[in-house]
């Protein structure tokens, strides 16, 4: 899953050893939705890709995370861990997607070509029947 937003708390570093004897690292951080709405989302990088990914308090970042639970003494704990974040460019500002047609609602008007005049228009698309002699719907 992808979220979009801006980095608003970055956490210590936490790391140690696991009983097996590997060392580990994760390092959480605090996300803001940029939406009409804001929510805030608690996520982290565990392991090597808190190295990988080194974020900052203001980045804005399309994260790429999953989301896991697991139960310890008889509660549950669900962690949103990343893996993948990609720095949006603060100078960049985001276009909006332009809204498609409304159906039935003509098509825009070719634009002129280097002459003044307009672009021929394309085929019409002869193989779409719009009914005929061997039409039998009752409507």
């Amino acid at each position: 899953m992808d979220i979009k937003g801006k980095i608003i708390q970055k956490m210590d570093l936490q790391s140690g050893t696991s009983k097996a004897g590997n060392a580990w690292k994760k390092q959480e951080y605090v996300l803001e939705t940029l939406d009409s709405y804001p929510r805030k989302v608690k996520f982290d990088f565990f392991g090597d890709r808190a190295d990988q990914y080194p974020l900052e308090v203001g980045d804005v970042i399309t994260l790429s995370f999953d989301i896991e639970s697991r139960e310890f003494n008889g509660r549950w704990y669900t962690d949103i861990r990343g893996f993948k974040a990609m720095k949006e460019d603060p100078n960049m500002a985001a276009a909006p997607a332009p809204y498609p047609p409304a159906p039935g609602a003509p098509a825009p008007a070719p634009a002129p070509t280097d002459d003044g005049m307009a672009a021929p228009a394309p085929p019409i698309d002869s193989t779409f029947d719009q009914g005929g002699a061997g039409d039998d719907l009752p409507f």
